[in-house]
């Protein structure tokens, strides 16, 4: 069975035709990455990935979307598209839809993933456990966060906001953080200071603290110069990123139990991958007080499927409607 599977982000809107096969297993053709700013909606996107396959395309659609589901509006957390579940069945002649959370698809991903396509972090380098909760998060145009619990071949996955809950700080660089982030927003949410965009915040605050000037920082640029060592204020503040990446991972593990393992995806996660097992990021991971001895068992890996959101919402698709 043949079915369109879109990983819809908050920059980026991913379209592939999966492949479900009678084993239950997925393949994935070749991915279609379109800017979701150059187009004015969903339907929009679908009708350029159609236009550029140049033939009809399956009437059943797995969705990975970074926003809310199971609402009769879709509203997205980072980006300005809606989306009408029943307005898609009927305008596209759509016969099977499955929606799901991006990172509830990240989560269906790691369940189906095979152990090759994890690198280890931290933690026992052991294979995730076959039987137990998995947490799941990444970050990237925000905080996606998930698990998943599992035994034998049987696994459920739970979609959550992990993202949006309370950051705490840990030392008097992270007070400086909120203090500064504070003044802009009533409450300050951990995806204010653990994703992509949040390294400016990190960034000017490392400055202000040492009495640097700084000209209009951009986030991109931040990320590459600080992870190619071309400005030591930049390393210093995706080192402080890295920090503050293993406090949240070892708090969500705590959260949900997820001691058979914790999984690092998206694709700011996927570009440290070489970075997170050299920074703080363990020692911070471990840093959980009487639990310390506990969280120094959990295998903390990276999930390096280079689609995950595209196979699980394709797996998602397949789990509701085998």
């Amino acid at each position: 069975m043949d079915l369109v599977s879109v990983d819809i982000g908050g920059t980026h809107a991913r379209f592939a035709i999966a492949t479900l096969g009678q084993d239950g297993s997925v393949t994935l053709g070749e991915v279609e990455t379109m800017h979701t700013e150059h187009h004015p909606s969903f339907q929009a996107a679908w009708q350029g990935f159609r236009e550029r396959r140049g033939s009809p395309l399956p009437p059943r659609i797995a969705m990975a979307i970074a926003g809310t589901t199971g609402r009769e509006i879709i509203k997205f957390t980072n980006n300005p598209w809606i989306i009408r579940p029943a307005l898609v069945k009927t305008t596209l002649e759509i016969e099977k839809l499955t929606i799901v959370n991006d990172f509830e698809a990240v989560a269906h991903a790691v369940a189906r993933a095979s152990e090759d396509q994890f690198d280890h972090i931290t933690g026992p380098d052991q294979p995730l456990a076959r039987d137990g909760t998995i947490t799941v998060l990444g970050p990237g145009t925000g905080l996606g966060v998930a698990h998943l619990w599992r035994s034998a071949e049987r696994y459920r996955v739970q979609a959550t906001e992990g993202g949006h809950i309370d950051f705490a700080p840990l030392d008097a660089i992270e007070d400086a953080i909120l203090t500064r982030l504070r003044k802009r927003y009533t409450r300050v949410s951990v995806e204010r200071v653990v994703s992509g965009p949040a390294i400016v915040d990190i960034y000017e605050t490392l400055a202000a603290m040492g009495n640097h000037v700084t000209g209009d920082e951009d986030d991109v640029s931040l990320w590459t110069r600080g992870m190619q060592n071309d400005d030591s204020l930049a390393t210093a503040a995706v080192d402080r990123f890295c920090l503050s990446l293993g406090s949240v991972a070892g708090d969500y593990a705590l959260a949900q139990g997820g001691f058979g393992g914790v999984v690092i995806a998206g694709g700011l996660g996927y570009r440290l991958r070489d970075y997170l097992p050299k920074s703080g990021f363990a020692e911070r991971f471990c840093a959980k007080g009487r639990f310390a001895s506990l969280m120094a068992t959990v295998p903390v890996k990276l999930i390096t499927h280079p689609q995950p959101g595209l196979l699980g919402a394709a797996a998602a698709f397949a789990k509701e409607h085998a």
